[in-house]
């Protein structure tokens, strides 16, 4: 009895806020529980909010001050705010796990300055990341960070995420392309950070706060993006080695031969290049049986000499004996063919290898090869048919790992005690570009120590007292 009456009071309560929200903003901005579509919000890639959640409503603001009274009204109320983007997060970072209000910014989007001297672009943080991508090609330049979700995902969502994806090893995550934020914070108030210069020293760099925190310290609505030479040619490969001290070697040559131009060094052990070339027909670019594959990219502006020179390159590594097979793309349909493999696991899906349990860790470089052989054994002592895949961007510390056992239901929260446990013996984190969200908030003390997790609790205090912004994620 109880609950049910904590129930029909927390839903009383959530009403009554929709209710003052939409006297003051509108029908338009604020649908409530009988307007708002909440099984299209109520998903994201790999997670479903959990049911019988009871939620009054959505917010979908068009301007940072729509989204300042929102917060402002919700602070007041204490009423709890999960800001919503793409909905692309693999960590339930943006999915509600109590009554409250979604704050969708998918109705703030646009790109509202293009800067070609200052090679900037500045955005609403509801702009979806290929519209930002194909806005800098059009204007001569590239914005590097790329992903599966470039259609759905928002540049917003991925600054609160610090998204990784494919070119980190050249241009960084996106904390690193971001020069400017403006965001809202619990209370309402507006922090507007919109710097466009690369140098700026002048007292503490505030959007650090922001970007990486996913959404529990403020709203981001508006970045300042850094833009980049646009690349005139891309020449890839996949080469064969024989272990893990080899392909060590492999990333040092190819970082002195091709410095900066290196976009893209993506690490395949064998099951997971057995799979990615079978799950749908896909004909390998390299033979199976190799202990080692890696996808090797460069992304030049010298049309005449980049494909030459990383012919070269290649060559004279297999000549050594360094690379025991190598196999170079000839034509963008060849390119893509190459990349279609490292890019499998979306398709595993539609296949009888699924379900899986997917890990996103990073690990010193040097250590990674021999963790791979200690967490295999850790999780077959414990399931003798675990069967496991690995594959990831090596030269910037990214192991991704893949796990099943023919068990319903799946034993994950098992599998990842151990997993991120032994990522942390090691020296580790739990997990490299995806985040924390709700998923893997209660192994967060495997990556951080008490002191670290204790001053992220000490910002989250002082920034949002009462606990209404994004409330269970992270910490």
């Amino acid at each position: 009895m109880t609950a049910v009456i904590e129930a029909t009071q927390d839903a009383g309560r959530g009403a009554a806020v929709i209710a003052r929200l939409k006297a003051e903003l509108g029908a338009d901005i604020i649908k409530d529980a009988a307007e708002a579509d909440f099984a299209r919000h109520g998903r994201d890639m790999t997670n479903v909010m959990p049911e019988g959640i009871d939620l009054p409503g959505i917010a979908y603001p068009r301007t940072t001050q729509q989204v300042s009274r929102i917060m402002a009204i919700c602070n007041e109320e204490r009423y709890p705010v999960v800001p919503q983007g793409g909905l692309t997060s693999l960590a339930a970072g943006a999915l509600a796990d109590r009554p409250c209000l979604l704050l969708s910014l998918e109705r703030m989007r646009g790109i509202e300055e293009l800067d070609e001297a200052g090679r900037t672009m500045t955005v609403l943080a509801g702009t979806v990341l290929e519209t930002v991508q194909v806005a800098a090609d059009e204007a001569g330049f590239l914005f590097p960070l790329d992903l599966g979700g470039r259609g759905t995902a928002q540049v917003g969502g991925n600054a609160s995420t610090n998204a990784g994806g494919n070119r980190v090893l050249r241009y960084g995550m996106m904390r690193d392309l971001i020069l400017g934020c403006e965001a809202v914070l619990a209370d309402g108030t507006i922090v507007s950070s919109l710097n466009v210069m690369i140098k700026n020293n002048a007292g503490y760099d505030l959007k650090h706060l922001f970007i990486g925190s996913e959404g529990t310290l403020g709203v981001i609505t508006r970045l300042v993006l850094r833009l980049f030479p646009k690349p005139t040619t891309a020449c890839t490969a996949v080469v064969a080695v024989e272990d893990y001290d080899a392909t060590l070697q492999l990333l040092k040559q190819c970082n002195a031969a091709f410095a900066s131009t290196l976009s893209a060094f993506e690490v395949m052990w064998p099951d997971f290049y057995q799979l990615g070339t079978t799950a749908v027909g896909r004909q390998p670019p390299l033979p199976h049986g190799y202990p080692v594959y890696v996808l090797v990219e460069i992304l030049g502006t010298d049309p005449e000499r980049d494909g030459e020179r990383f012919e070269q390159v290649l060559g004279g590594m297999v000549e050594s004996g360094l690379v025991k097979d190598a196999v170079i793309a000839q034509s963008d349909k060849q390119r893509s063919e190459i990349w279609a493999v490292r890019d499998s696991p979306g398709e595993w899906h539609q296949g009888s290898h699924w379900p899986q349990v997917a890990f996103d860790v990073s690990l010193p470089t040097r250590k990674i090869g021999d963790f791979i052989p200690y967490v295999r054994d850790l999780l077959l002592a414990k399931w003798p048919d675990c069967v496991t895949m690995f594959f990831g961007h090596l030269a910037d510390s990214n192991l991704h790992l893949s796990a099943r056992v023919p068990r319903d239901p799946m034993p994950e929260k098992e599998m990842e005690e151990i997993v991120y446990a032994a990522v942390g013996e090691w020296g580790g984190s739990i997990t490299a570009e995806h985040g924390i969200g709700s998923v893997k908030r209660d192994f967060l003390h495997f990556s951080r120590t008490p002191e670290e997790i204790a001053l992220m609790r000490t910002l989250k205090k002082a920034m949002d007292p009462n606990n209404i912004l994004n409330p269970g994620k992270v910490i």
